[in-house]
């Protein structure tokens, strides 16, 4: 979000903001087709927690992974002593960004996605057998549960965290579980970043909501939310909504 402030903002949060330089962005790459992302210059942080929405392809996600990256984590995941690859779909947004960073520094951190998770739970096994070290053991439980284990092994206090489409995994009664260790974790100094289309994860105390849309990146009200105008409409009529949405004249 660019904001017009030449006054240094000091929020005490780890990244304060985020630059873009487009002019090292090359002119036919796609990442300037991607309406909400391509003409923003800079993003500044104003909450311990802060929440990306919007449709699939809106840029919410490139926008987190190079967030993550350009403070150095791993493309794939992991915490920041994660280095590994098995396959390159990040994009070069994160070689035009620059992260400003305060005073503090986080004692832990990690990039958490839900698609390259199986790879992140393998690679922790495989650390923990250079290092003779006993292993989580992630894969011996189902998806859901060894994601939100991962999340409970990781968060700590005063950590960086990158969270992309956490709710992926995780039942409705787990995402509840997600949003309690959330604000707990931002109340202990940490800073959490998170693209998300839970209306569950957006209802989070404090959190700053950005929507991702045609017109650009705009500060949102929880209420205001794609994701809760629809599931809110569903939940109150959803024999409606069926009714609409499974219509013969469709």
């Amino acid at each position: 979000m660019k904001t017009n402030d030449d006054e240094f903002y000091d929020s005490g949060l780890f990244i304060e903001r985020t630059t873009i330089d487009w002019k090292k962005i090359d002119r036919y790459s796609y990442l300037r087709k991607i309406r909400p992302i391509r003409k923003l210059s800079e993003f500044v942080f104003r909450s311990p927690i802060t929440i990306f929405t919007g449709e699939n392809g809106s840029g919410k996600s490139t926008l987190l992974e190079a967030m993550a990256i350009c403070c150095g984590f791993n493309p794939e995941g992991g915490t920041f002593n994660y280095d590994f690859s098995t396959y390159d779909s990040h994009s070069e947004l994160y070689e035009a960004m620059h992260a400003s960073r305060s005073y503090r520094r986080p004692e832990w951190g990690m990039f958490l996605r839900a698609e390259s998770f199986y790879n992140v739970a393998t690679m922790e096994e495989e650390y923990a057998r250079r290092s003779r070290a006993a292993s989580r053991e992630y894969h011996k439980k189902s998806h859901g549960e060894s994601f939100l284990q991962t999340l409970r092994d990781n968060f700590q206090p005063d950590g960086l965290f990158f969270l992309d489409e956490p709710e992926a995994a995780l039942s409705p009664q787990n995402q509840m579980a997600l949003l309690i260790m959330l604000h707990d974790c931002a109340g202990h100094g940490s800073q959490i970043v998170m693209a998300t289309h839970s209306p569950i994860l957006m209802s989070i105390p404090g959190a700053d909501i950005y929507s991702f849309g045609s017109d650009g990146i705009k500060p949102c009200k929880y209420t205001e939310t794609q994701s809760y105008i629809i599931m809110k409409m569903f939940v109150n009529d959803h024999e409606k909504m069926l009714k609409k949405l499974l219509a013969d004249d469709r």
